[in-house]
């Protein structure tokens, strides 16, 4: 249902060096680049997901509840993805581990602030 998420930046190039190190882990790659916009993903794959300057010009913020959840292949990917994440300037907001019966999750923010988790079902 969902084809892609679009997360604001107020610094691409910063934001960039963040994803593409996530993306790597996950084995996907940049599909679209502009001067104000970069997506990952896979055509004809699952989601993906886009970082962006505001149209608007202001500055990019933090949606307060709004989350995004990549999906890892199994509990040590998901231990990797946030090790990426706080080396590539991510920060902590809840180390991998277990989240109830049949989820297991990691979760972190990504440079500007936006909350990312990597997670595996069952």
């Amino acid at each position: 249902m969902i084809g892609y998420v679009t997360l604001g930046t107020n610094d691409l190039a910063k934001a960039a060096v963040f994803y593409d190190a996530i993306a790597a882990e996950l084995g996907v790659p940049r599909m679209m680049e502009f001067d104000n916009f970069i997506a990952w993903g896979k055509e004809g794959g699952g989601a993906g997901i886009g970082l962006t300057k505001p149209f608007d010009g202001n500055a990019a913020t933090v949606g307060n509840g709004v989350m995004v959840a990549l999906e890892a292949s199994d509990t040590d990917q998901v231990q990797r993805l946030y090790d990426i994440a706080l080396a590539h300037g991510g920060s902590d907001e809840g180390a991998p581990g277990p989240r109830g019966e049949g989820f297991y999750a990691g979760y972190f923010r990504d440079p500007d602030g936006n909350k990312l988790n990597a997670f595996i079902m069952g």
